[in-house]
């Protein structure tokens, strides 16, 4: 592995394989590989077959050493995790044991300057994890006042998400801001900085990357994935970094692990079997010495469920969020 795959350290991992709980014959999703650690994990237990989903071809490529040494039992694929039913069909898998997301960025990505991610290294605006389609740079030099400042808000929290906006708005109209440092220096020009508190850009760098890699509907997309792919029994663990992330995987199973559709008002109703069973009542956190040694650690929050024999849900997603291809397709400089 690459010295820049070596220095990443997946959150929680050992607590996520324990839930996944992999058994000799089984066949796991490593749905965000990266650098491959829950993978590793996973592989340590005899007989177990891994499939790991990357939508970033540098991770994929540096998968080649971990692949040679698993002996057949790990494959790597390009792909969205979205997209990780038909991943498992294709590799002929229809439904499998377990699955394990990591969400969000990795540290890979954020330690080369080259991806743009972070506004530690000064690179190019990109951000994107695939490398394909739209880059932050695209979307700040087409995107509305009012679609940055929601984007913003929503993705990010930023409490001066409109400040922030219109900061912005008004540095394009003097030369296009295609660099890390000249963005964090717009944001640090209207959001303070306060001692003991992270970087005034962190919040607006984190909506852009969340927003340019439709990461939240990816998200939403890749749990009723999971619903399908899994085998009854099987177990499925997401880790996640932000609170937007960890709502929608709480709403997610909560709505799957209750009954629901009918009551004693409304008998008639039919009554909706549970799909899963929740394993986590509340998310697993990281203790202090994993903090210490892997900051990124601190907002992880860890959930866990068992998928029951009853039947998927019906998938009704919507996104009450500005999406990437309204901002780019309405958006004018």
């Amino acid at each position: 592995m690459s010295d820049a795959s070596s220095r990443h350290i997946s959150v929680l991992g050992r607590e996520a394989v324990e839930f996944l709980a992999p058994h000799d014959g089984g066949v796991y999703i490593d749905a965000t590989f990266g650098a491959g650690g829950y993978s590793k994990r996973i592989l340590e237990v005899a007989g177990t077959r891994v499939i790991g989903i990357d939508r970033d071809r540098t991770a994929v490529a540096e998968a080649f050493d971990l692949i040679e040494r698993a002996e057949g039992r790990l494959t790597v694929v390009q792909d969205r995790f979205s997209n990780l039913a038909e991943v498992c069909a294709a590799e002929g898998s229809p439904q499998v044991d377990g699955i394990v997301m990591d969400i969000g960025v990795s540290s890979m990505q954020l330690d080369r300057a080259e991806r743009g991610f972070s506004f530690r290294h000064d690179g190019p605006l990109d951000m994107r994890m695939g490398q394909d389609g739209a880059n932050v740079a695209d979307v700040i030099a087409v995107a509305s006042e009012k679609d940055l400042a929601n984007i913003i808000y929503i993705f990010g929290e930023e409490r001066h998400s409109r400040a922030v906006a219109r900061a912005i708005v008004k540095a394009r109209q003097e030369k296009p801001i295609g660099t890390t440092k000249a963005l964090a220096d717009i944001v640090s020009s209207v959001v303070r900085a306060r001692p003991n508190e992270i970087h005034p850009a962190t919040r607006t760098f984190q909506a852009l990357r969340i927003f340019v890699n439709e990461e939240l509907d990816e998200l939403q997309t890749a749990l009723h994935a999971s619903e399908r792919a899994l085998k009854p029994g099987g177990r499925l663990v997401v880790v996640s970094f932000h609170s937007l992330e960890d709502r929608i995987v709480k709403n997610f199973l909560g709505s799957r692990a209750r009954q629901g559709g009918g009551s004693r008002h409304l008998p008639e109703v039919e009554q909706i079997a549970p799909s899963f069973e929740i394993l986590t009542k509340r998310p697993v956190v990281a203790n202090d010495n994993e903090t210490a040694a892997n900051p990124r650690a601190r907002s992880a929050k860890l959930r866990a469920a068992a998928r029951t024999a009853n039947a998927s849900h019906h998938e009704d997603m919507s996104f009450d969020w500005p999406t990437l291809r309204s901002v780019m397709k309405g958006g004018r400089p």
